[in-house]
């Protein structure tokens, strides 16, 4: 029988220490050493970057929470009196936006063996959107402060795309399979806890509606948030990786995309992911059709951005759990959760009208999206990190993200279907793709 030669076991790469114990205790598992699909030097310090990206993804899932065009960037725009039209472009800018440059600037990622410095710049640029936007908040009005907001919200956008390929592609080289869902579901929890207190505040905030000092503080901590994710991010101790691939960036995205005729299970999952995207495009409509129903100011948004940290606080270590175990499955029950929600929402205030002007019914029925939502995002993360392996993962995730970039611009013109429907059939055809985006990831090959 053939022996080792002298070294440190596989599962006992890292030093014993007050760090190492509280992530075996985290995890909470037998196994908590083991390091699956990373090289042994990355496995050596996994327990500090595993706290660092969770530290991280806390302070940018914050800000998020913080300065959500959902709710508090729409509410602000309205406040400012700029026209309709602007707060509908809000949802399908920040997130087209950070999508659709991925497959180049995937390729710039792969000429960098040390990735997590494009995060680093992701994050600083974010910062510099945020806290432009403040300045708008107590400077402009109208449709100049409609133009103003989402020139800062493309840079913001965009700068997003950077932290999103960097991120996904650091995480598969620091931290191992069956500890990655955990990094995000802890973070979104924490996130979570603290944006509970921020809508707590503005439920007891009893200025004007139309005083814009709430929104500049908002808007101000939100952009130190992201400096502060900018400085934990570059502390993450990565160790070079693989630069093929990077020599042409557009000729290089362009033959990337045959991944999706080549690959059947990868493209079978971004048909999937499409499909799901009815959680993040029912929100606004959820949202609309409580401005249709009730009245509420920064007190309704205070319902709104509490309903959304409590369903993170609650939800996403849950979810990020469940993601390690089986991410597949975590799309499937998440994905028609989210869908039936909307029915719900809908056969309520049809079926019950005495509950459809009441200023809690929006809020507890966004909560249920909300978490379903955290169960979409955290299950088609850790899936499409486990699907691939080593340099390929990063292709992945940039053909992935481009062609819900693509999706979400076309899928954003559900709108327009208001001016011919009411927002409850628009709520009920999204939640109609929600459910065939669960059948569809049924199909899903298991890969976690």
């Amino acid at each position: 029988m053939a022996i080792d030669k002298p070294g440190p076991s596989r599962d006992r790469l890292y030093a014993e220490g007050p760090i190492a114990r509280a992530y075996r205790k985290l995890v909470n598992e037998e196994d908590a050493r083991v390091c699956r699909d990373i090289d042994d030097d990355a496995c050596r310090v996994v327990p500090g970057n595993f706290f660092l990206q969770i530290l991280t993804q806390f302070f940018t899932k914050l800000g998020d929470a913080i300065a959500n065009p959902k709710t508090v960037l729409a509410w602000m725009l309205s406040a400012l009196g700029a026209p309709g039209v602007f707060t509908a472009f809000l949802v399908p800018i920040r997130e087209s936006g950070s999508l659709l440059p991925q497959l180049v600037i995937a390729s710039h990622v792969r000429r960098q063996a040390i990735r997590k410095w494009t995060f680093v710049l992701g994050c600083l640029l974010q910062s510099l959107a945020v806290l432009a936007m403040a300045l708008v908040a107590v400077t402009l009005t109208g449709t100049a402060a409609g133009l103003a907001l989402l020139a800062a919200l493309v840079l913001f956008s965009l700068s997003r795309g950077l932290c999103s390929v960097a991120s996904k592609d650091v995480l598969g080289k620091t931290v191992p399979k069956t500890r990655r869902g955990r990094v995000s579901g802890w973070s979104e929890f924490l996130a979570g806890l603290v944006t509970i207190g921020v809508g707590a505040m503005l439920l007891l905030d009893v200025r004007d509606p139309g005083d814009m000092g709430t929104y500049l503080v908002l808007l101000a901590i939100a952009g130190g948030l992201w400096l502060l994710a900018a400085g934990s991010y570059a502390l993450i101790r990565e160790f070079p990786g693989a630069t093929s691939g990077g020599a042409n960036a557009l000729s290089e995205a362009i033959s990337r995309l045959q991944l999706l005729r080549d690959d059947p299970p990868f493209r079978k999952f971004v048909i999937a992911r499409s499909l799901l995207l009815c959680s993040a495009l029912s929100a606004p409509f959820f949202i609309m059709l409580a401005h249709e129903q009730t009245e509420g100011a920064l007190l309704v948004l205070g319902l709104f951005v509490v309903a959304d940290g409590l369903a993170s606080l609650v939800s996403a270590p849950f979810w990020g759990r469940f993601s390690d175990h089986s991410s597949r499955r975590v799309m499937i029950i998440s994905g028609a959760g989210a869908a039936l929600t909307g029915i719900l929402l809908v056969t309520t205030v049809h079926a019950v009208p005495a509950l459809a002007d009441s200023q809690w019914l929006y809020p507890a029925f966004f909560f249920l999206l909300a978490i379903h939502h955290a169960g979409v995002r955290l299950g088609r993360k850790t899936y499409v990190v486990d699907l691939a392996g080593g340099n390929k993962r990063t292709d992945y995730v940039a053909v992935s993200n481009t062609v819900i970039g693509a999706v979400l611009l076309l899928a954003g013109l559900t709108g327009a279907l208001t001016t011919i429907l009411p927002t409850t059939a628009v709520i009920l055809i999204l939640a109609g793709m929600g459910l065939a985006g669960a059948l569809l990831s049924a199909g899903l090959p298991e890969v976690s």
